[in-house]
């Protein structure tokens, strides 16, 4: 089997402009480097409002509650020309945004070792928000008020203090902290424990809005693969996982087992070529790949946002999932012939890792660029990045597919423009590392080739190997999505046939002997 059914997706949201403000990786270095008191009095004003979040329209493309098709045709810049209410909505097809407050809870949810303590009042009225969320079961909310996850503020206050562990905080007061897991182990510190409990809740909220969008039993669910870019462990192995069994158990997928793939931005491709493999293979029934999303990349790029007095927009952890089954020819497919791979030997030019991730597949499978209705290299928000100096990276990428598809003379210079515009994706995914990393479009492209209008695209993610400090190599890998073809349908033969032929062989054996 060289195709499997692509069943559902989910694509989710959660807000957490406080958590970020304070945890993520550019504010803590500039909390704890002392030097930058300018930048970190100032972030506080430019932070984006939840009721904001909703009406932006990248986040409501993500999440589903505008199509992907309505989002290129908005006027930009759409921190400027914010959706309507009616568009701006928490729930969209895909998933949802979560504010805060519950997403807090969600993580206290999914401790299992005492390492969330919320205050009494907060945990209750986290609880009761949740309980009305239609993902949400009964059993997660029960866990939220757990009374050994429940404290006095004056004992959260202390065990800040003196035990190292990390302050939560919600409307500008501190509400509840991560515990230490450990008094010398630096895996186990309240700051990275809490960017994994965060990864852990984010993962389970997009399996569940998962499991709704597919209608699947949660104990039908085989297999996880988990493709974050967070690390969990302790001192002995420091990024050991598995954060998907623990999402899925979470999630109440009692007869599912699972293990995490990594690798930086390329990590989701890869995972889902994982899958992939072993659903076409037989070796699982079904797989769910998850991920997870990342404190440490809220606010990355804002020192540049503050300092040009822009909104900074990167406030939202985000997370996706994809159910991947045997191919019924009546679903949008993953192709497992034709498959992009960034070699060793491939080099580090950006013309080396293109041609590797779209011309050498294609070529192989008799395809030109032109047979890929849309390409979806890495999906970065363009109003985060280009204040940044990173630029439009989507627009960039589809530039340089452009190029190449002229040098190949798959089509000619003058219509670059025009192979651009037709063929290339807007950026909407908040820069979450692994996130934006072309699986964002496989909702989209899914739905689009359902309602026939488009029949193949292209899902592509680079990897940046060399922030490990391992190799100075990149990473890429790539796959086709397409429309369904009808899977042929093979005749029963009855008992009655199977007597038919074996007498009839046997009459003619019989035949040659005489």
């Amino acid at each position: 089997m060289s195709k499997v059914g692509i069943k559902g997706y989910s694509y989710c949201l959660n807000h957490a402009p406080e958590t970020g403000s304070r945890y993520g990786g550019t504010p803590y270095e500039a909390i704890h480097s002392g030097k930058e008191q300018e930048y970190l009095d100032s972030l506080p004003k430019f932070l984006q409002s939840y009721e904001h979040a909703l009406h932006y329209a990248p986040n409501q493309t993500y999440i589903g509650g505008i199509s992907y098709e309505e989002f290129e045709s908005l006027k930009t810049p759409w921190v400027e020309n914010l959706l309507s209410d009616e568009k701006a909505k928490r729930y969209g097809k895909f998933g949802e945004l979560m504010p805060e407050d519950e997403f807090l809870g969600l993580i206290s949810a999914c401790d299992e070792f005492e390492l969330v303590w919320l205050e009494k009042a907060f945990a209750e009225g986290s609880a009761k928000k949740l309980a009305e969320d239609p993902v949400i079961t009964e059993a997660i909310v029960k866990r939220v008020l757990r009374p050994k996850n429940m404290h006095e503020i004056s004992e959260i206050e202390t065990e800040v203090k003196e035990r190292n562990g990390l302050a939560l905080y919600f409307d500008g007061k501190v509400i509840g902290c991560i515990r230490s897991g450990h008094p010398t182990d630096p895996c186990l510190t309240a700051h990275v424990l809490l960017e994994n409990l965060a990864g852990k809740a984010s993962g389970v909220l997009a399996l569940l809005h998962l499991l709704k969008n597919t209608g699947m039993n949660p104990s039908d669910l085989d297999f996880v693969i988990e493709c974050s870019e967070e690390g969990a462990g302790d001192v002995g192995q420091r990024a050991g996982g598995n954060f998907a069994k623990a999402i899925a158990e979470v999630a109440g997928c009692i007869n599912a087992s699972g293990c995490d793939v990594r690798g930086f931005c390329a990590g989701p491709v890869n995972a889902m070529i994982n899958a992939a493999a072993q659903v076409a293979s037989g070796a699982r029934k079904n797989i769910a790949v998850v991920a997870g999303g990342s404190i440490p990349k809220l606010y990355m790029n804002s020192r540049d946002h503050v300092k040009k007095g822009l909104l900074a927009l990167e406030d939202c952890v985000g997370s996706f999932a994809v159910l991947i089954v045997p191919d019924d020819g009546t679903m949008p497919v993953m192709r497992l012939d034709v498959l992009g791979k960034h070699t060793v030997g491939a080099g580090g030019a950006p013309q080396a890792v293109t041609s590797a991730l779209t011309f050498e597949p294609l070529q192989s499978a008799g395809l030109t660029f032109t047979d890929v209705d849309r390409y979806a290299p890495e999906l970065q928000n363009h109003e985060i990045t280009e204040p940044a100096g990173a630029g439009n990276v989507p627009l960039a990428n589809i530039k340089m597919i452009a190029a190449l598809a002229v040098m190949k003379k798959a089509i000619e210079k003058p219509a670059m423009m025009q192979f651009i515009k037709e063929h290339g994706t807007i950026g909407y995914a908040h820069t979450q590392g692994h996130i934006p990393a072309g699986v964002p479009f496989i909702g989209p492209a899914c739905e689009l080739i359902k309602e026939g209008k488009i029949k193949r695209a292209m899902i592509i993610g680079k990897g940046s190997l060399f922030l490990a400090r391992l190799t100075n190599l990149a990473d890429g890998a790539s796959f086709l999505i397409e429309a369904p073809e009808p899977v042929a349908e093979t005749s029963a033969v009855s008992k009655e046939d199977v007597k038919a032929l074996i007498l009839e062989a046997l009459s003619e054996v019989a035949g040659k002997l005489a």
